[in-house]
């Protein structure tokens, strides 16, 4: 045959076999198909030799089965195995929120840092978009240019003021209390600038307590207005000793009292607990959250109180004088401001609670500008 045969040390001949694949035709019966061959004699790598396109497997075509019990988990999924199967039979979960599995048939996700969130398919985590009332949407600039023309327009009340000083008219409504009056709201409808933007320690340190103090100064200065109408009413009776009380000692006592205290608070406040910025990751799922943390919501609601005190004293002592003659019809216009005030200040603080992050500077600007 033209072949060489030898034996090896145990005296056995060179191995050589035929791999045959057992087919069923059409009709059923089963045919025996060579599909490969091992021959020892062959050069090395080269013994075994298979034809895997002429393999007929038990489906019928040339396709490989697959021989588990379950397809691969893909990234994103974790396997869980089926209760009475055996571990090649399992179930692919999606990745909980908040958790990844970056590689096939992983039997665990793992939790993203506080700072990444998952993507779509959870198979990378990715860094959260950080939230704050910019400068730069469109809220952001409608409460600038709101603020700035309510500011400017007051300065613009504040220099006609000061240009006529010297008719009856500014001499009647208390002319140096109204220039106060009409510069400190002025400052107010500045506060909110603090409010937007990215927060820093020098704006979370001053935006509360600015506010407070500025807005408990236009507050005291009404009322001040309002009991120095009381006062001139009541000078008008004959054998009235009020008229000592006319000048302009009263008010500045009224105002300095009531701004020294809301002062007292809020530097107490800075010394013993002042706010800082703070990234908060638990407010909004999947969002950072940049916000001024009050650090002590005792002391925040302090200050709020001392002006909502303020405001109901000056309501309650200009509604008692809105009877007064004509010439003191000052109180009614103060009572009716003061309405506002405190109805838009009652509205506010529900909607305060209610929200978080950058929707509750939102709204506590809009309760400044409104009152």
């Amino acid at each position: 045959m033209g072949e060489q045969m030898y034996f090896d040390h145990h005296g056995d001949p060179p191995a050589y076999f035929d791999i045959v694949n057992w087919q069923r035709s059409q009709d059923g019966t089963i045919q025996f198909q060579k599909v490969g061959w091992y021959d020892a004699r062959a050069p090395l790598g080269k013994e075994f030799v298979i034809n895997t396109t002429a393999i007929q497997w038990i489906t019928g075509n040339t396709e490989v089965p697959l021989s588990v019990c379950s397809e691969s988990c893909a990234p994103g999924y974790r396997k869980a195995a089926q209760k009475g199967q055996p571990l090649c039979c399992f179930d692919c979960i999606h990745c909980s929120e908040g958790e990844i599995s970056n590689q096939t048939d992983s039997s665990n996700c793992f939790p993203c840092t506080a700072e990444t969130w998952p993507n779509e398919d959870r198979t990378e985590c990715l860094p959260k978009p950080v939230d704050f009332l910019s400068f730069e949407e469109p809220l952001g600039i409608t409460i600038t240019c709101t603020t700035i023309f309510s500011s400017f327009s007051t300065l613009t009340i504040l220099c006609v003021f000061i240009r006529y000083k010297d008719t009856a008219i500014v001499k009647a409504n208390n002319r140096d209390l109204t220039y106060v009056l009409l510069g400190s709201l002025s400052l107010s409808f500045l506060c909110p600038l603090l409010f937007i933007g990215q927060p820093h320690r020098f704006t979370c340190l001053f935006r509360q307590v600015t506010f407070g103090v500025i807005f408990v100064l236009s507050v005291s200065c009404v009322l001040a207005k309002t009991v120095m109408v009381v006062i001139a009413f009541r000078a008008t009776k004959p054998g009235s000793n009020m008229r000592r009380w006319l000048g302009p000692i009263v008010p500045g006592l009224i105002v300095s009292a009531c701004t020294n205290l809301q002062l007292f608070i809020c530097i107490f406040w800075m010394l013993y607990c002042p706010p800082f910025p703070e990234r908060n990751s638990r407010i909004k799922i999947g969002v950072i959250v940049f916000q001024c943390n009050e650090c002590s919501d005792t002391l925040l609601w302090c200050m709020v109180g001392c002006m909502a005190f303020l405001s109901c004293v000056c309501f309650l002592v200009a509604f008692l004088a809105r009877k007064l003659p004509d010439t003191f019809n000052e109180a009614k216009w103060i009572t009716f401001s003061m309405l506002i005030f405190l109805s838009v200040w009652i509205a506010f603080a529900p909607a305060y609670l209610s929200t978080q992050g950058k929707n509750m500077a939102a709204v506590e600007v809009f309760g400044i500008i409104c009152s």
